[in-house]
């Protein structure tokens, strides 16, 4: 299997070399440059450079954004790199150290008969008791959106919203041509709730988490909010649209 490591990187100049060597140990990568106004493309063309030298066992692409378009479009532009590179999965990850690297293993030896795994946060460091609560509601909405039956409470996914996952081929097709409704974290709503009401499988693996800096905010959160009421709102339908 081709796989392809997505990650979108908005001024990470702090850990973004740590985590593109580390995540290069085990498959080609993907990195969208948001618009960082850093050294983050300045070190992305390094870890390119050291790719052409033969220092890394993987390759290098660096999708540039001149201006920041935030998760949901920095993740589907890796997305149709990938399926027009002929990738056959696909696994997300943050650019910070929050996803840790040498977990890529599980996901990749993970039940290969499911279109989404998501890395469920079961093992956290440092994580604020509001972000649990958040995280469990989401989790909550987001499971009973999934059922088209108003009588259902979905099918038991305990992390809805967590950005470490891997994804089919077909799953990854469907994002990429998708005009997503999602503008921030509420793409990993949206991700989901497409291929699942698609008619593909979701499955989970126990990850740890280490929180750190989080663009996360009010704005953010009444966001996630909305679209977790849209998502409801269109319950039944074979696809959000």
């Amino acid at each position: 299997m081709k796989t392809l490591i997505i990650i979108p990187a908005y001024n990470e100049e702090s850990t973004i070399y740590e985590v593109v060597t580390k995540t290069l140990k085990h498959a080609d990568v993907s990195v969208t440059n948001d618009g960082s106004r850093d050294r983050t493309p300045e070190i992305l063309r390094t870890i390119q450079a050291e790719c052409s030298s033969g220092k890394h066992a993987h390759k290098l692409n660096v999708v540039t954004h001149e201006k920041s378009t935030h998760i949901p479009k920095g993740l589907q532009d890796g997305f149709r790199y990938g399926v027009e590179n002929g990738y056959d999965q696909f696994i997300t990850m943050d650019a910070g150290m929050s996803h840790d690297p040498d977990a890529i293993p599980d996901f990749l030896a993970a039940d290969s008969s499911l279109d989404v795994v998501i890395g469920a946060r079961k093992q956290v460091e440092n994580v604020p008791f509001y972000r649990r609560v958040i995280s469990r509601c989401a989790a909550l909405v987001v499971n009973y959106a999934l059922t088209p039956s108003y009588f259902r409470l979905g099918p038991g996914l305990s992390d809805c919203t967590s950005g470490f996952r891997r994804y089919s081929h077909r799953a990854g097709l469907l994002i990429s041509a998708t005009e997503l409704k999602s503008k921030a974290f509420d793409f990993h709503m949206e991700a989901l709730a497409l291929c699942v009401r698609a008619g593909m499988k979701p499955g989970e693996i126990a990850i740890r988490y280490v929180f750190s800096n989080s663009s996360f905010n009010s704005r953010v959160l009444k966001q996630a909010m909305k679209f977790g009421m849209y998502l409801i709102s269109t319950k039944g339908k074979a696809a959000a649209s």
